[in-house]
């Protein structure tokens, strides 16, 4: 199963970030392509811990988050469409797709040296660095995928 924490699978995912432009449409979602690697570059940043979150499992996380991570990384299907962005949903519309893909590119370098031991998922609770790894590669290509990168 691919994994962030692989070189060849982060330059993987560089490559097809770098083939985003500013026209590029949505297959599924709301998100245009600029709120889309906004999304994910906050996303990168909760999950590596730039800038000090705050972790908290939900309580229906406490309830289901197992059962979900265990399909969630228990197998390389890719996520499905039209997942819910959640409390990182970007509503701002605008902005410069290529500093965007730049800022994302740089959190995507960042898991060649992860380290955040306190991270804990908001629905999946605390996982191991090895589904951290899975789960980042799976959300990163689902929203490539969503723009046919």
């Amino acid at each position: 199963m691919k994994t962030i924490f692989d070189e060849s699978t982060r330059q993987e995912l560089i490559g097809r970030i770098n083939r985003l432009h500013e026209n590029s449409k949505a297959q599924w979602g709301k998100m245009n392509v600029c709120q889309m690697a906004k999304h994910c570059t906050i996303w990168d940043e909760w999950v590596l811990g730039t800038h000090n979150p705050e972790y908290k499992q939900c309580f229906l996380g406490l309830l289901f988050g197992k059962l979900a991570l265990k399909s969630s990384v228990g197998d390389s299907r890719p996520m499905k469409r039209n997942m819910p962005a959640g409390k990182l949903a970007v509503k701002e519309r605008g902005g410069n797709i290529e500093q965007q893909k730049e800022k994302w590119i740089a959190r995507v370098a960042e898991y060649g040296h992860f380290s955040n031991s306190r991270f804990i998922h908001d629905f999946f609770g605390k996982i191991t660095q090895e589904e951290i790894g899975i789960f980042a590669y799976k959300h990163a290509d689902h929203h490539l995928r969503q723009f046919n990168a």
